[in-house]
């Protein structure tokens, strides 16, 4: 998760001059945080000689008075970043004192008449300032210091080749510089720097000699482990990380190994050591107190596909150095249920869920009832409600002849006794006769109503056949 703070911060702070002091960035977080401290709104790094960013800590040796301020460790991973934030008070133990006459032909101390001791100004360290000539690269910086007390405290004032040093070159604030900083060294920056120092029992000053040089340029170089194999979760995040040392910002890309197959996914892809990579996008490059640069490639809601090689790349103008990592993710623990294809039930309304096979049914039904009985009656007349049928006068007419029909007035029983009389003829006269009889059966049923004078009415129905 995102760095967190493990324990209690005093975030205010105080030293004596002279002393050594920690300040504790207690964070904690997976993966582990990379932190970096800010003194006033300005990165510490290595160019700061007496500063040391430990695991634990910041560690000041030898406080001065400048450094005094604000502090803060920024700590951050993948997941997100915390701050811890410190204000340092530095503790003088001289005594300015009230500004007095130093008695003509005095060069050593002097007591006032209130007994307070004067004294005149000194170096409080000496070892720091054995070595006055330093050779410095081009864009590098370098601190000259000249830190020293008397009674009253001394003021200061800086020269390079014996001319003074403006307030913007010097950075000068309300505090005394006891420290001449120069920041981004450029070979006009090469020469004698003199720091004078002087109260009014003495005076004594210190000379530097500085000499920039110009810097042979080179590739950038992936410095740690990172990045390293990683495994992730189904859906879970994570991240990798880079460092890279370079002598100027250099550019630092992430790249993905492109799968044997897959090439045709993407529009564009680069070759790096034989192999196909496609270039993923990149978020905020970093500046370390070291003087490395790290950025970080955050992975969310990871999947299979995201699984393969990775690749941190760093390049400046004079070349580029890579290294490479790999990413498992994990099966997924609740794989997805088969998808239900679109012609499914489900996307059927119930009606016509029900309305088909009820449909089909139906008709199989009547068809298969007309097929009984076509099979049971070949020929069979349209119910008629009973009514009054006269006594049969006429014969039964059979055809011989194959164009010539007859037509007959039989009741409904001479009809089918007729039917059953010429199916026992056999089946030879049975074929012959039903298909010149079967196609022209047809019924005519005549109502007749006849009146008579008594009042009387009589129906009759008659029922032709044509055969």
């Amino acid at each position: 998760g995102p760095p967190r703070i493990a324990d209690k911060v005093i975030h205010r702070q105080s030293v004596r001059l002279g002393r050594t002091i920690k300040l504790l960035c207690p964070v904690e977080g997976d993966p582990p945080p990379l932190t970096m401290w800010m003194k006033d709104g300005r990165t510490i790094h290595s160019g700061w000689t007496r500063f040391r960013i430990l695991q634990q800590g910041l560690k000041i040796k030898e406080v001065e008075s400048e450094d005094a301020g604000t502090y803060i460790c920024k700590a951050t991973n993948g997941f997100g970043s915390t701050n811890v934030n410190y204000t340092l008070i530095v503790i003088d133990d001289a005594s300015s004192g009230k500004d007095s006459q130093v008695p003509d032909g005095s060069n050593g101390e002097y007591e006032d008449h209130s007994g307070k001791q004067w004294a005149r100004p000194r170096f409080t360290q000496p070892a720091k300032m054995r070595r006055r000539v330093i050779a410095r690269p081009v864009g590098s910086s370098i601190r000259l210091k000249c830190v020293a007390s008397g009674n009253p405290r001394p003021d200061i004032t800086w020269l390079k080749d014996n001319k003074p040093l403006t307030p913007q070159e010097i950075g000068e604030n309300k505090k005394k510089k006891w420290t001449l900083n120069l920041k981004n060294l450029k070979p006009e920056d090469s020469g004698k720097y003199t720091c004078r120092v002087f109260n009014k029992v003495g005076e004594i000053n210190a000379t530097y000699k500085v000499e920039v040089i110009q810097r042979t340029r080179s590739k950038p170089i992936l410095t740690g482990t990172h990045p390293v194999n990683t495994t992730v979760d189904y859906g879970g995040t994570t991240s990798f990380q880079c460092k890279v040392r370079s002598d100027v910002k250099p550019v630092i890309q992430w790249l993905k190994r492109v799968e044997y197959g897959t090439e045709s996914k993407y529009n564009s892809t680069i070759d790096v050591g034989g192999q196909k990579f496609v270039v993923l996008p990149t978020g905020e490059v970093w500046s370390r107190p070291d003087g490395s640069y790290l950025n970080k490639l955050m992975i969310t809601r990871a999947k299979e596909e995201d699984a393969g090689m990775y690749i941190c790349l760093g390049a400046n103008t004079m070349g580029y150095s890579f290294r490479s990592a790999f990413l498992t993710v994990l099966p997924d623990p609740k794989p997805p249920s088969a998808p239900v294809p679109p012609s499914s039930a489900s996307s059927l309304p119930w009606p016509v869920i029900i309305g088909i096979p009820a449909g089909a049914v139906f008709i199989f039904g009547t068809i298969l009832l007309w097929l009984c009985q076509t099979k049971k009656k070949p020929c069979s007349a349209p119910a008629a409600a009973p009514v009054h049928r006269p006594q049969p006068r006429d014969r039964i007419c059979v055809s011989q002849v194959p164009d010539k029909d007859c037509i007959s007035s039989i009741n409904y029983e001479e009809y089918v006794a007729q039917q059953q009389h010429l199916l026992s003829q056999g089946p030879a006269l049975a074929p012959a006769m039903a298909s010149k009889m079967y196609p022209k059966i047809y019924t005519d049923i005549h109502t007749h109503t006849h009146s008579h004078v008594e009042g009387k009415v009589h129906q009759h129905q008659h029922i032709q056949y044509q055969c």
